[in-house]
């Protein structure tokens, strides 16, 4: 059996072979889009690892050929000491799984190659820097411990000190992969690789993982695809950055651009939430020219799936790269206005648009929210991440949200989520965190899960040995009752009187469509017309 596929036009495997994201980056290359060259391990080999312990047999020969024909095409050498290749390696199910797996960035930098990127570049901090971020990321992925984050504004950047900071920071990491493991990190880029593949099949059956499939009905036997790239570093200097788009505002279906951008770090800190990010409109100022590539990204990957959009992308000396697509996926109002505006587009029809709507997404389309700020009592204010409003009783961790949950709805309050926080979220009624922005891990599984969620707030600090919170100079201890408002990022007090909003004019068309599609116009429950209409045209 083959067990590795290229990342080409040419491939032609499904989703279930190469995962959605490799086949996202297969349509990606189609559309002529700038894409890292690289290779796909198979969910296949995914599950025999899963069955056996081990690799499959043959992969190995195959990681070799898969990874010499990638130094021919980049005219790099993977772990060399000139023109040194590094790669990423990230998961890839053939259903979403935001963040539930491992990612290893910048794999390859051996301590020779870290040198030859410092020659290379002129930058030796860079280069460190870059060493560093592949050490926790291979240190969290292959010790039973996460590797201390690497502060956004170290000490060394205002002191003058940088190189000394950095080299002391890869030595206490190397130092902790040894404690943990048992063993040192390879200094050899094809050892890295292989433990990194085993370390990605191995998160598909982490807990989190395994939490993440139970809650949202996805089956366990699946496996993950591991996805290996050239590196592009959007750390590399004042013309790089990494950010997320939307074709539209996932929140309100807008047709307008929506998303973060970091500028000067690399695509992890985006989504982890613990990064302050800017505004993605900020990028049109900046880079100008990566503004207009990637607007025009947006346009044609948009008419590919006609449908709105997700990517993720990077900027590297001010050159734009893809990493991720995947259709938008919104849900509620944004949903019922995608759907309209797409008619309206001529890029679906209005029988396609109704199916595209489902009764759980018109039941949400009128979304509640907080009456007024003025009338309830407002402990913070962040931004609206997933669009609803939930009331329940403060949990400072994610042990706490499961264990308080089994008497009344919760609301998870977190610095910022990640994977291992998954239970919590489960059991969450709503989310609210003080870093990160619409793509944070928090605001991502929200969206997924439908769950009101308010990120960003600052000055929210969260005290789990206090069991407390503070915000806006009031603290406040955990199993207080508030109300999370995930439309304008609203925190309040209590219960305050909630409203909703009228039918607007989307919702008004789709149902008027939905009573031409099944031919009853008979004054009936929202819902149960659209139902109507659906059954309507599957039996047609």
């Amino acid at each position: 059996m083959r067990w590795i596929r290229a990342l080409s036009p040419e491939a032609e495997e499904t989703a279930e072979t190469l995962g959605g994201k490799a086949l996202g980056l297969v349509a990606l290359h189609r559309l002529g889009l700038p894409v890292p060259p690289g290779f796909v391990i198979t969910t296949e080999g995914c599950r025999a690892f899963l069955r056996d312990g081990r690799l499959p047999e043959g992969l190995d020969d195959e990681l070799a050929t898969a990874v010499a024909d990638l130094e021919r095409r980049t005219g790099r050498v993977f772990g060399g000491p000139d023109k040194p290749l590094a790669v990423s390696v990230r998961s890839g199910a053939s259903v979403s799984m935001p963040g539930m797996m491992d990612t290893i960035l910048n794999l390859g930098l051996t301590a020779e190659a870290t040198e030859g990127l410092a020659a290379e570049t002129g930058d030796r901090p860079f280069a460190l820097s870059a060493r560093l971020n592949f050490l926790t990321s291979f240190a969290s992925a292959t010790t039973d411990a996460a590797a201390p984050a690497v502060p956004e504004e170290h000490p060394g950047r205002r002191a003058g000190t940088e190189e000394a900071f950095l080299t002391r920071s890869v030595e206490a990491v190397e130092d902790l992969v040894r404690r943990r493991s048992g063993r040192p990190v390879p200094d050899d880029a094809p050892q890295q690789l292989r433990r990194a593949v085993e370390a990605v099949f191995s998160s598909w059956d982490a807990p989190r993982a395994r939490t993440y499939r139970e809650v949202n009905g996805i089956p366990h036997d699946l496996g993950t695809a591991v996805i290996v790239q050239r590196m592009v570093f959007g750390n590399r200097d004042g013309a790089s950055g990494t950010g997320v788009a939307f074709s539209r505002d996932p929140n309100t279906g807008a047709d307008a651009p929506f998303g973060e951008v970091l500028f000067g770090h690399q695509g992890e800190e985006v989504v982890s939430g613990r990064s302050t990010t800017r505004p993605l409109r900020e990028l049109a100022e900046r880079e100008p020219e990566v503004w207009a590539g990637l607007l025009d990204a947006l346009r044609r990957i948009e008419e590919h799936y006609r449908d709105a959009c997700y990517v993720e992308f990077t900027f590297e000396s001010g050159e734009l790269w893809l990493l991720q697509v995947r259709p938008g996926r919104f849900v509620g109002g944004a949903a019922v206005r995608l759907a309209t505006e797409l008619v309206d587009q001529g890029l679906i029809g209005r029988e396609e648009a109704l199916l595209r709507v489902s009764p759980l997404h018109l039941r949400h389309a009128r979304t509640p929210r907080i009456a007024s700020a003025e009338e309830a009592d407002v402990l913070a204010r962040g931004i609206g991440a997933c669009p609803g409003v939930a009331t329940g009783r403060i949990a400072t961790t994610a042990d706490g949200a499961v264990r308080m949950a089994r008497t009344g709805p919760v609301v998870l309050v977190r610095p910022e989520t990640s994977p291992n926080d998954m239970h919590g979220l489960a059991a969450a009624t709503a989310i609210v965190t003080a870093r990160g922005g619409p793509a944070s891990h928090a605001a991502v599984v929200a969206r997924a899960m439908g769950k009101p969620a308010v990120v960003g707030v600052a000055g929210l600090t969260i005290d789990p040995d206090d069991a407390s919170v503070t915000a806006g100079g009031r603290t406040v201890p955990e199993g207080t009752l508030i109300t999370v408002d995930g439309t304008s990022g609203d925190v309040a007090l209590g219960s305050p009187r909630i409203v909703t909003d009228a039918a607007d004019e989307h919702v008004r068309r789709l149902l008027a469509w939905a009573d031409d599609a099944s031919g009853d116009h008979s004054a009936r429950d929202e819902t149960q017309r659209l139902e109507t209409a659906h059954t309507a045209l599957r039996n047609r």
